[in-house]
């Protein structure tokens, strides 16, 4: 063991170029003024209902339906963007965070439907414009959201209609939100019921303690009974709509078919002062709070003059204020209306690189998006049984891959590449006739690259082509057949990239992962428990030189990778496994030890103020799970692991630092370390300068030999 660490002191460091993807590409050239020529349906809240019933017909007909988003950002801070170093299950986590804090703005959802008469798809494009609005009165909640500048700057530069999406655009509430206002509904029905069965007179009594209320409901008293009294001497039962009480001025009206009074204009001290006279003085008169369609309350007092006629009132009251508020309920539901008609039909659902638009989906029009990615995929497979990524299955075909060979694979240049009927800058034509699409003529505006409809538009039209490849006949495509499983395409779906550098797909069928054949690594294979985690060091201090400073002293072959998150923390991968430990033991008995070895060690410069952290990677995931946002990982960190003192301890026994430091300063390790000239050392008042990292490193492997016996004694 010994002479295994002390050879890590020997190597010389490795020299070696660090490279980093960028996380995103610019937008595609061509077509620089955005337009399409292709119509495409805006919807608002305005024309919402309408469109809605003209879509139902459509996705009932469709083979297949296109889906994208328009979202007000995409990451809340850099190191929240996805690395091909992170694990599905932190993956997961950054995807979760990105779907939880932006709002979705647009929804494009385009059905296509083939025509055999023309031998093509007929496409309808619609672009959905979404604002969260509080439509509940019962709901104090507020929305709240994030948005990235990046990203609105990029939505602004295509004319996005910032102005329709806020002042028309359609509302919603989750499926966990409508569950959750019909609970309240439910409630409150019947704690008003319970209620109107139990008032007594006592009941809500107020002491009338000024002259105004005496007066007041004196006067109330007395207009009351001149109005009760001349319903009662028209014994014929026919009351007049505007028959008047001469004193009090109160017409009649009617109110479910009985004769009832308007209270207009009195403040809400004067209404509970009205059911107080009405409680105690009059049997046959009925206090009735109902509400409009705009939400505005109206009072009555209603004649009732039977105890029968007067329960049979109260419950038609509550039965009709449940059905409208459950009519509200309904009607807040907005957009989501879409996604269940979607999930209803159980059509074959395209997007292109979506996994993140259908986390957005879940968590904005489902509810609360699950803890882990196996959860998520299993619960999205029961909403949209069948799901297509263009992106995924651009990967399929190697007649693509050699069309698309050092292109882009972002939408722009995937439509531009396959779809040559729709476009004119098409650089290299396709070897295959191309599928026919039309798009039928609607009245709204024409669409737009990265407005969603149209977005959703072009994600349809690249899966057709792709299909082409695939050698999918949809001439042999029968309205009763799905598409979905098509035996040359069903293999391919329900397969998704959860991101364009995580090397992987997930099978939302099983919720499993596994490696993406047609992806071309940047990094090395992660090991995840060769990984250690490092921030907090001086902002100087580059990746490369991190490297260089732990190959000197582990070897110039003991690194792997090391990843920049952001510029206050890396990921290093060790090439083995128990150099982990090593390092981070090293690091503690190095800022613990009083020496000045400390000053003069290799991995001084990593840890150069004081404030250097180092972790394993499960510390990693705890820190990108927390609702914690930081814009530098470091604050981040600190921000997290400031709340539990374990995630910041360097995993090494203070006895077994003090037992290295004692073993340094007497002659137990000394006297077994070869000196620089070939002797050996053999004094115990030796200066601390002449003690090397060789030295720490024997020290601890035999401290540790030294407390795995105690303990196990």
């Amino acid at each position: 063991m010994q002479g295994r660490l002390r050879r890590l002191l020997r190597a010389p460091p490795r020299r070696a170029q660090l490279s980093r993807a960028l996380s995103s590409s610019p937008p595609a050239k061509g077509g620089g003024d955005g337009g399409s020529g292709v119509s495409v349906k805006q919807v608002t809240r305005g024309n919402m209902a309408e469109a809605l019933e003209e879509l139902r017909a459509r996705v009932r007909d469709a083979a297949f339906v296109g889906i994208d988003l328009e979202m007000s950002g995409v990451t809340s801070a850099p190191w929240r963007d996805t690395f091909e170093l992170d694990r599905d299950d932190v993956r997961y986590l950054k995807l979760r965070d990105s779907a939880e804090r932006f709002a979705a703005l647009q929804l494009g959802v385009c059905p296509f439907r083939w025509d055999h008469a023309k031998s093509a798809f007929v496409a309808h494009p619609h672009n959905f414009f979404i604002f969260p609005r509080k439509e509940l009165l019962s709901d104090y909640s507020s929305h709240e959201f994030l948005c990235q500048t990046t990203s609105i700057d990029f939505l602004a530069k295509y004319q996005f209609d910032f102005n329709t999406c806020f002042r028309e655009g359609i509302s919603y509430l989750s499926r966990a939100q409508e569950e959750e206002a019909i609970q309240k509904l439910n409630l409150l029905h019947q704690d008003q019921t319970s209620a109107s069965s139990t008032t007594s007179e006592e009941d809500g009594d107020m002491p009338l303690k000024s002259v105004a209320d005496i007066l007041f409901t004196e006067r109330m008293k007395n207009n009351f009974k001149e109005w009760r009294d001349l319903l009662v001497s028209k014994s014929d039962g026919h009351f007049s709509e505007y028959t008047k009480c001469a004193t009090g001025q109160f017409q009649t009206v009617f109110f479910k078919m009985r004769p009832a009074i308007m209270l207009n204009g009195f403040s809400s001290h004067q209404l509970k002062l009205i059911q107080q006279v009405l409680r105690k003085n009059f049997r046959d008169l009925v206090y009735v709070c109902t509400f409009g369609e705009d939400d505005t309350s109206e009072k009555r007092v209603v004649y009732s003059d039977t105890e029968d006629d007067k329960i049979m009132l109260m419950k038609d009251v509550q039965e009709d204020l449940l059905k409208n508020r459950e009519a509200r309920v309904k009607s807040a539901i907005g957009i989501r209306h879409v996604i269940d008609l979607l999930s209803s039909e159980r059509k074959l659902i395209v997007g292109h690189s979506c996994f993140l638009d259908i986390a957005q989906v879940y968590s904005k029009f489902i509810g609360p998006l699950p803890s882990s990615i196996k959860e998520f995929s299993l619960s999205i497979h029961k909403i949209f049984p069948h799901v297509a990524d263009t992106r995924h299955l651009m990967s399929v075909s190697q007649a693509v891959q050699k069309l698309m060979k050092q292109k882009s694979k972002s939408l722009s240049s995937a439509f531009s590449l396959l779809c040559p009927a729709s476009h004119s800058y098409v650089e290299k034509p396709s070897s295959l006739s191309p599928v026919r699409i039309e798009v039928e003529e609607d009245e709204t505006a024409y669409g737009a690259k990265h407005e969603a409809g149209y977005d959703a538009y072009m994600t349809g039209c690249v899966f057709a082509q792709l299909c082409s490849y695939l050698d999918i006949k949809f001439e042999q495509l029968s309205p009763q057949d799905n598409l979905a499983k098509n035996n040359k395409l069903q293999k391919h779906v329900n397969l998704l990239s959860p991101c364009w550098n995580s090397g992987t797909v997930i099978d939302l069928s099983s919720g499993t992962e596994r490696p993406d054949p047609g992806y071309m690594r940047r990094y090395p294979a992660a090991v995840y428990d060769n990984i250690v985690l490092i921030w907090g060091f001086m902002s100087k201090v580059r990746p490369k030189e991190i490297k260089d400073c732990i190959c000197k002293v582990f070897g110039s072959g003991s690194i792997t990778s090391v990843f920049s998150i952001d510029s206050t923390a890396v990921l290093v991968q060790f090439k083995k496994q128990e150099s982990v430990n090593d390092f981070l033991d090293l690091k503690a008995v190095l800022e613990r030890t009083d020496s000045a070895i400390s000053m003069v060690h290799p991995l001084s410069t990593i840890l150069e103020g004081g404030q250097t952290r180092a972790v394993k990677y499960d510390t990693y995931r705890d820190i990108c799970s927390s609702s914690e946002s930081k814009y530098l990982f470091a604050d981040q960190a600190e921000a997290v692991c400031a709340t539990s003192k374990n995630q910041l301890q360097d995993n090494v026994d203070d006895n077994l630092i003090s037992g290295v430091h004692q073993s340094i300063l007497h002659d137990t390790v000394l006297t077994s370390v070869n000196k620089g000239d070939g002797t050996k050392s053999g004094s115990k008042n030796e200066d601390d300068a002449d003690i090397t990292c060789q030295n720490i490193l024997d020290a601890l492997h035999d401290g540790r030999t030294f407390l795995g016996r105690r303990m196990r004694s």
